[in-house]
């Protein structure tokens, strides 16, 4: 897959404080990156060096092949976690205005805002101004003016931020399908569960330095560790016994799920050469099995495992 956006060994300081150091991601074409980090790790940095608001002090970045340059901002769509919207002018104008900065002439900014404002549902907030509008609102135009343009680029920095449940789906659903039509797309935010539900690829930076870069599945396929989440019904007066025997083979933990009997809930993690099937028959020779389920590990699972290790 080729990559539309490259940047090969970005170092970025601001006095003695190293903000990144010798970072390199190659983010996909068509795919949704998600860029991943505690706060303070360099995220931002990055982001800002991409939308040519800051320069990098060594390395290169290169977006559809090209070293970045002044023009290609127009290739971008940026919403910031900050929004950046003026508060007192007119929501109409101001869409209008921004999109004319994007390159867009007057009549074909009307007709794309005017798509937009149709599709959310918007349009009687066209004269409105923007401190007259919730924060969820002004979100809503904040993502009409990142995306009207039809960017090759867009980055989203905690675009939930401020959202209900109702209204995160509904652009979250706009980002999926703006991906599908075409568009690259880098997601930074500190919502795992919308990593999971959105990205393919990802890139893990803490104090600076990126430490886990790839595609999300492959990525889990390294974490795994043979281990699964079992329920067993057993008699009561077999429980202990069960239990016990089991913990004397495996290694194994209590589980919490929920259902609708009172079965053994274990966890159990087999060693590198133990058989999925060969514990299926075991746990059969004590009683029903109701639950058998391997536990794949969460992006926020490998976020805190990745970060804790690299302390």
């Amino acid at each position: 897959m080729n990559s539309l956006l490259v940047a090969d060994s970005v170092s970025k300081k601001f006095g003695e404080f190293t903000a990144l150091n010798s970072v390199s991601v190659s983010v996909p074409e068509g795919s949704i990156f998600g860029l991943l980090g505690p706060n303070g790790a360099g995220k931002t940095t990055l982001i800002r060096i991409i939308n040519q608001i800051t320069m990098p002090d060594t390395g290169a970045v290169t977006l559809g092949g090209e070293p970045l340059q002044a023009h290609h901002i127009r290739d971008i769509g940026y919403m910031p976690e900050e929004r950046g919207l003026y508060k007192s002018m007119k929501v109409g104008e101001q869409v209008l205005y921004l999109a004319q900065l994007k390159g867009l002439d007057k009549a074909e900014a009307k007709k794309r805002a005017k798509h937009w404002f149709d599709k959310l549902e918007i349009g009687e907030w066209w004269n409105k101004k923007i401190q007259e509008l919730s924060k969820g609102q002004a979100q809503k135009i904040q993502f009409v003016v990142t995306v009207m343009h039809n960017p090759k680029l867009l980055i989203f920095d905690e675009p939930f931020s401020g959202f209900d449940p109702i209204n995160a789906n509904l652009i979250k659903d706009e980002i999926l399908q703006l991906r599908e039509e075409g568009a690259t797309v880098i997601f930074s935010t500190h919502r795992m569960e919308s990593v999971e539900e959105l990205c393919d690829h990802i890139a893990l930076i803490n104090k600076s330095n990126k430490i886990l870069d790839g595609e999300i599945n492959a990525i889990k396929r390294e974490y795994r560790n043979n281990t699964f989440e079992v329920g067993v019904e057993v008699g009561e007066d077999a429980f202990a016994k069960a239990q016990s025997a089991l913990s004397s083979k495996f290694t194994t933990t209590p589980a919490h799920f929920k259902s609708l009997g009172d079965e053994l809930k274990l966890r159990i993690q087999l060693d590198s050469n133990g058989s999925p099937n060969a514990l299926l028959q075991e746990l059969q020779s004590y009683g029903q099995v109701t639950h058998f389920v391997e536990v794949i590990p969460s992006v926020n699972d490998i976020f805190i495992q990745t970060v804790n290790q690299n302390v």
